[in-house]
């Protein structure tokens, strides 16, 4: 999808949205076939860029098709913490970024908030240890995983800003999700922009989203409905012998 290039003929300030969209920075030195840059969607975005709607955006595609690249590198490229959490979030383990984030640029509004998290499942354990360290932190160690992915939820994406979350949904529940899917419409609600990488079906079905296909041959604007992730579930569900027969036999 080719980023919109109509912004300097209009007001500035006339759309709201505080993240318009990622493109290549010009200076960016990109080998040509090395990963991520080798990453059909990657490779697409870099060369095209990629405009972001309003309220929440979902990235949806197989394992390896970029989701959680690109919501890294866009997260480093706004300033949040690399390994989850806030503007001010400082906490590293073990540096496992790619370069993307060095070499897209984020087109912001005039005047946005700079107010944003990040959350990665896969290295929440560590922002937790890492909020244990400050005085006054809240005890996420204490609860459940998918309480407290749903109390990070409550406690930092609250207030207008930008949001970075890649797959939220793996320590939630089906109704967990569903109290997801009301966080983001509420973020919606104060001016807030999400972008989120997800396999859930449901968290996608997100009324007004905007959903974009990450595949083999690149990245795609896509409808719910026709999703890849919404047809193998229905199929899935109605009759799983169909799948489980080339499995299990």
């Amino acid at each position: 999808m080719r980023k919109n290039d109509c912004m300097s003929n209009e007001d500035p300030f006339a759309d709201q949205r505080l993240v318009r969209d990622i493109h290549r920075q010009p200076e960016a030195a990109v080998s040509a076939g090395t990963w991520p840059a080798s990453i059909p969607a990657i490779d697409q975005i870099l060369s095209s860029g990629l405009e972001l709607g309003p309220g929440v955006t979902f990235l949806v595609g197989e394992n390896g098709s970029g989701k959680s690249t690109l919501i890294e590198a866009v997260a480093a490229a706004y300033g949040l913490g690399p390994e989850g959490g806030t503007i001010h979030s400082a906490h590293e383990t073990r540096p496992t970024e790619s370069p993307l984030g060095d070499w897209i640029r984020l087109t912001r509004r005039p005047g946005a908030p700079r107010w944003g998290f990040f959350l990665r499942a896969e290295t929440m354990h560590g922002y937790y240890t890492f909020q244990d360290s400050l005085q006054g932190g809240a005890d996420f160690h204490s609860m459940s995983h998918g309480e407290s992915f749903l109390a990070v939820v409550e406690t930092y994406l609250s207030r207008p800003g930008f949001y970075c979350l890649d797959e939220p949904e793996a320590a939630l529940s089906f109704s967990s999700t569903l109290a997801l899917i009301g966080s983001f419409a509420d973020l919606v609600a104060n001016g807030s922009q999400v972008l989120c990488a997800t396999h859930s079906p449901v968290l996608a079905s997100l009324p007004g989203a905007t959903i974009y296909e990450l595949s083999d041959t690149g990245i795609e604007r896509a409808e719910w409905e026709d999703l890849d992730l919404v047809t193998h579930w229905r199929s899935y569900l109605d009759t799983p012998q169909r799948y489980l027969r080339h499995i299990l036999d």
